[in-house]
């Protein structure tokens, strides 16, 4: 699954997507082309991590010039194989989380709704996604992302129930997603130690703006909190007052450029130094 193809050189970014990388409303990653260009340029890595699927993340990988290395999809529930141009990749995860929920209690089960009980033009309204690209969200192998409309308190429940049978709920900056348990941060750790066999200096950046991104920030040698208006946000987290963790003040992929650029910036200026 670890199929590594690119060299790191020193960095590897592990980025989420919607919100961070890409626009929060638009999916328009064009702002970031600065530091995309810096990456490649100076020959690091990048691993795109979202609940996005693998026949949505294939594409986009593509275009922004990294498909050498996987990437982690469905919220960490799979890996997209590097140089997989068309997500071909199967998985049994959503049809079993499917037939949790036909198991819970009326009145919880009502809470959720989920993409498998949308129309495409629901998709559509839900995503802000034009009905191609729906289309594909639709695809889930893994997961199940959906909106709650219950209390904190039946959410609780909602959590207990599922966790039972080994299913976990995030939420994300959109929607609740559930999974089969593995994280992005999981994914990450997987991914990294791979790099880190051709590379022990290897430096591991993360960035994401919701809460299922925390794991992974707090994780990685360095975290970026990315600024999302359009929903709560990420609350204070460890490193954040030691500057491990940072945020940014701009939002989405602008953020998500100027904290690359720092990041690379620096790890140029600690081997100036150690070079020295």
């Amino acid at each position: 699954m670890n199929n590594v193809r690119g060299t790191c050189n020193g960095l590897l970014v592990v980025s989420d997507l919607d919100g961070t990388l890409l626009d929060h409303e638009t999916y328009d990653w064009s702002p970031a082309r600065p530091a995309l260009n810096a990456l490649r340029q100076g020959g690091h890595g990048l691993i795109l991590a979202s609940s996005k699927t693998a026949v949505e993340i294939a594409p986009l990988r593509r275009a922004i010039g990294f498909d050498e290395f996987p990437a982690i999809v469905e919220n960490g529930a799979g890996t997209l194989l590097a140089g997989d141009g068309k997500g071909r990749i199967t998985g049994k995860d959503h049809a079993r989380i499917l037939a949790a929920l036909d198991g819970m209690p009326p009145e919880l089960r009502h809470r959720f709704s989920g993409f498998s009980q949308w129309s495409v033009e629901e998709l559509c309204k839900q995503t802000g996604l034009p009905a191609d690209q729906a289309r594909l969200a639709a695809q889930r192998q893994f997961s199940e992302p959906g909106i709650w409309s219950g209390s904190a308190q039946e959410l609780t429940q909602f959590s207990a129930l599922l966790a039972k049978q080994g299913i976990t709920a995030q939420m994300g900056g959109r929607f609740l997603t559930l999974g089969p348990g593995s994280s992005k941060a999981h994914r990450m750790t997987e991914l990294a130690a791979a790099c880190r066999r051709n590379d022990p200096h290897l430096v591991v950046i993360a960035l994401g703006d919701a809460p299922n991104d925390i794991e992974m920030l707090e994780q990685a040698d360095r975290g970026y909190i990315i600024r999302n208006p359009a929903h709560g946000g990420v609350p204070p987290l460890r490193g954040e007052s030691g500057g491990r963790i940072r945020r940014s003040h701009l939002a989405g992929p602008a953020g998500w450029n100027n904290c690359v650029l720092t990041a690379i910036k620096e790890l140029a200026s600690s081997r100036q130094e150690t070079d020295g």
